[in-house]
């Protein structure tokens, strides 16, 4: 029987869990960890491409020594660390890494090949299975750049998406810098941007400056494509070229996560805030909305969540799904609570209280 691993990033370390898929509901589910103690652990990554077995990547962040990107190929029992950063930036472009965002693998056309999205705003690209990185300067050249300012939670690459029909084809967002497409695989960029508001700008319809916070992409259909940003939540259709708002019928569009089901088509996540000055659940309430019409409607998910007023916000990286059927739906907050889902979001179960402050969630089936 299959397993789903779970690994939860927090601000103090990384919790690592496994379960087999069929008995993802009711209690049992028991962290190990923390490993990498004491280090913010934002960047998470399940690669199931080797023929070995799942490598996990881990982008931990050290008070003391730094950001580092760590490799396991035994699910956590040992990990490496490569002899000299694995991220670094150019002593010309004048940056130094503050932060990696985010580690995404490219598609199984390029098996070795594994992207970061770092703080300050920038792409990396490794060829050897994320031992290495080197900065796509195609993208820290761009000319839009200097539009990009830091938000309120810095300037990050936060998102990188391939296309599963065309390895050359990503999908970046940058916050604030907005969402950029690159057709051939990050010689040349495209700010994608159009109809998504920036409210906090003179002019709210800018090229690029928006404040993404998160984009996904729909596994059915991979020209649609889901975004949450700093107030809106919109979809486009034609990969990015275009945004329509699809906020109506949320309690706030403001919000940080978004997420989509692994096999349905028009089906997504998202975790409403109160706003940009209160940013605790919408209404007191700690609730998963879900779309499955892509973003028509919205209803919201409760069975097993807190009923008592609720305080704990989800970051952009907390909220996620495994690949199972039906589909494992999975958040954790700034309170340290974890939940989860076996059943598509229809009702949850609380996995693990008492942890720190989760910044990052994934899941996968192995």
């Amino acid at each position: 029987m299959a397993d789903v691993l779970l690994a939860v990033g927090t601000r103090k370390g990384l919790f690592l869990s496994r379960r087999p898929v069929g008995r993802r509901a009711g209690p049992g589910w028991e962290l190990e960890g923390p490993y990498f103690t004491d280090q913010a652990v934002y960047a998470l990554a399940i690669d199931l491409r080797p023929a070995a077995g799942p490598r996990l990547l881990v982008g931990a962040d050290s008070a003391h020594w730094g950001p580092s990107v760590f490799r396991s190929d035994d699910l956590g029992a040992s990990w490496q660390e490569p002899a000299r950063p694995a991220v670094r930036f150019p002593e010309d472009t004048g940056a130094s890494l503050e932060r990696v965002w985010q580690l995404q693998p490219a598609g199984p056309g390029q098996p070795d090949v594994v992207y970061a999205g770092t703080e300050p705003g920038a792409l990396f690209r490794s060829e050897d299975g994320g031992t290495s990185f080197a900065l796509v300067r195609s993208l820290w050249d761009h000319p839009t750049r200097r539009s990009w300012q830091p938000g309120g939670g810095g300037l990050g690459l936060h998102t990188v998406l391939t296309d599963p029909r065309d390895d050359r084809s990503l999908t970046v967002a940058v916050s604030t810098g907005g969402v950029y497409r690159s057709p051939d695989g990050g010689a040349t960029w495209h700010p994608s941007n159009s109809g998504v508001q920036a409210t906090f700008l003179p002019d709210p319809h800018p090229e690029s400056g928006q404040c993404v916070h998160k984009v996904a992409r729909d596994a059915v259909h991979p020209d649609r494509l889901y975004l949450q940003n700093h107030w809106g939540v919109y979809r486009s259709d034609d990969g990015g070229g275009a945004w329509t708002s699809i906020g109506e019928g949320l309690p706030s569009d403001f919000g940080f996560p978004v997420a989509v089901h692994p096999r349905r088509a028009g089906v997504a996540y998202v975790f409403p805030l109160n706003g940009d000055s209160d940013r605790v659940p919408a209404g007191r309430r700690c609730r998963v909305h879900r779309t499955e019409d892509a973003g028509k409607s919205w209803q919201s998910s409760g069975p097993g969540l807190p009923d008592a007023p609720h305080h704990g916000p989800v970051l952009r990286d907390a909220l996620c799904t495994d690949d199972a059927d039906p589909a494992g739906v999975y958040f954790g907050n700034r309170n340290g609570e974890l939940y989860g889902s076996a059943d598509d979001g229809d009702s949850w179960q609380q996995l693990a209280r008492h942890l720190p402050d989760v910044l990052s969630v994934r899941a996968a089936v192995i």
